[in-house]
Parts: structure tokens; sequence; C-alpha cells
């Protein structure tokens, strides 16, 4: 069989005019904001790939240590030879960890960044001739009806990695693992990733990296508002701020205007005074007791926990009763 007669693309990507339409609401706000979720067209998804490989963006690489650790018991755990579903699958890294643990029948990434994704998904069917691979472009923020697996009963295990459980509120972290439970049978299970509160110096690095490699993955989406709105967002008029804010438990990612200027999107004006920002993206820090407890209320108990030695990150398998 050609690899990919092997690969099924399900496209349930939001509309331009869904882009168009948050972007006019955000700046429409007395406090700016953009949605994190539009950060990952192709250009942010390499530049995000990027922010991965940075010294001190610590969680990728500490989430790929723990999982490297803990796949032969996630695969105890969840069951073998079953459907594994990947919301924002991205490069699909970590993920080779768990396909190689639990050998399952089908692999469903679901990912914003359809070509982001694609591209993942033909490299991995080259590398898992055996693999069934149905590719879901979505917003996996939005409730989802996924596509049907025919599967005999096989289980399923869902998989969320990296920090992006911090990019929602707590109330929205806990609608989006309730939409998840949703999707999943008694007895199927969660793993997620979980980055932990900690030393703010630490936090303040791994957002605000010295080769500012994190900055333009910011800018970028002022790029892309040119590239597809035609607006006229002068990059050099903006920089990049990020900041933990203790109270809140989360790192803010802002764009700051450098001057008092007025910006033009899809045919609409929008006024900036000097100093005040766009506020593009929150990043939430779980102690494991608030996370497990977030989990709980969502209807998942949880199995296992798993963490490095320092205790930056934390890797959550749940299983929903």
């Amino acid at each position: 069989m050609n690899n990919l007669a092997r690969l099924r693309l399900h496209d349930l990507a939001p509309e331009q005019q869904d882009f168009r339409a948050a972007v006019l609401e955000g700046l429409a706000r007395p406090h700016k904001s953009l949605p994190c979720k539009f950060f990952y067209d192709a250009a942010g998804s390499a530049l995000f790939d990027e922010i991965c490989e940075l010294p001190e963006y610590y969680p990728t690489r500490t989430e790929v240590d723990i999982l490297r650790r803990a796949a032969a018991q996630i695969a105890e755990l969840a069951g073998y030879g079953g459907v594994l579903i990947e919301y924002g699958s991205g490069s699909s890294i970590k993920t080779r960890l768990l396909l190689d643990a639990l050998a399952p029948a089908v692999y469903m990434p679901i990912d914003i960044s359809r070509e982001h994704m694609l591209a993942a998904c033909h490299t991995l069917s080259r590398d898992y001739p055996q693999l069934h691979l149905m590719a879901v472009c979505a917003d996996y923020t939005r409730p989802l009806r996924l596509p049907r697996v025919d599967r005999g009963g096989q289980r399923k295990l869902a998989f969320f990695p990296g920090s992006s459980i911090g990019n929602f509120t707590p109330l929205e972290a806990l609608r989006f693992l309730k939409n998840i439970a949703q999707t999943l049978a008694p007895g199927d299970g969660l793993v997620v990733g979980v980055d932990r509160k900690k030393d703010p110096a630490i936090l303040q690095a791994a957002y605000d990296d010295a080769a500012g490699v994190t900055a333009a993955f910011n800018l970028n989406l002022l790029a892309r508002c040119n590239r597809e709105l035609g607006a006229d967002f002068d990059l050099t008029g903006f920089a990049h701020k990020a900041f933990y804010n203790a109270a809140a438990g989360r790192v803010e990612m802002h764009m700051e205007s450098l001057r008092a200027q007025t910006v033009h999107v899809a045919g609409q004006a929008f006024s900036f005074a000097l100093g005040e920002t766009i506020h593009t993206e929150n990043s939430h820090k779980y102690d494991l007791d608030e996370f497990q407890h977030l989990a709980t209320q969502a209807g998942f108990r949880l199995l296992k926990t798993w963490s490095d030695d320092a205790d930056l990150f934390s890797v959550v398998s749940l299983q929903r009763p």
C-alpha cells in the first residue's frame, strides 16, 4: 500500500473570515488582544519549532526527557494497538515516543496549521508503515466532532503535550478538558503536559530569550495580519513584552506600541497610545494539586504523574471513569 494512502485529511480549519473577525474584535477592545491560536501559520509554526530548541526554553526538552522515562508505563496504563489522538500536534516530535511505546493502529493529530501538520504526517507515514493517520485540521479550542474510528472498540488515548493547557484560563481549561472527556469512552485515557510554578526568573528567560526568537514569533502575528488582512502594521513600531503575573499565576505576552500610531486592518482604523499593548498570550502555571483538582472537575481521575528532578514540568496520566 502506498504510504500516503494511509493518510486521510479531515479539514475543519477556521475560515479566513474567522481570523479577520477575531482580529477586528480583539483590536476594538478597551484592552487590545489577539487570540494566541492564530500564532501558528506556517511561519509561526516554524518559529515555534526554533523556540523549542532554545537553551532558555526548558519545557520541550524537559517534557521529552520525562516522556522517554514514562512511555512504557503510559502504554501499560493506556493499552496497546488503539487510537492515539493528539491535540496541537505541531511537528509530532514527542509523539514518536508514544507511537513507539503504544504501537497504535491509528494516529489522529489535530492542529490548526494544515501545512505544518501534513508535513509531519508525511514523515510519520514513511517511518511507521503500519500506522493509519487521520489528520484533522481544526481549531481544537472549540468543541469538535472527531472523525469516527471503527477499530472494534479499541481504547483511545488523548495526548496534549507541551504547556498548551496553560494557554487557557482555568475556566477555559476546565471547559476544554470536559470537551475532551466527551470524545472519550469510559476507560479511555488522557496524557497532559503541565508546566509547574517556579522561580519567575526561569519563566522570564523562557518567554523572552536572548536571541529574540520569541519576539519574532510574537511579532509574526502582526505580520500575518499584514499578509492576510491587508493591515499596515509597522513591525518596528512594536516590541515584544513578556512578564510573570504572580497574582494570576501566569506568564503574559504582549506587543507594546513604541509610539502613538494608527493602524489599519481590513479597512478599519485602530489607534495606539505610546506604551499601549496588544495582549497575545497567557501561559498559566500550575501546582500539581491545582491541576489535579481541575482534571477531577472535568470528569477525569488521576492515574499517575511523572516529573523531572527539579519539578519544572510534569506529565499527568488521567482516565475517564
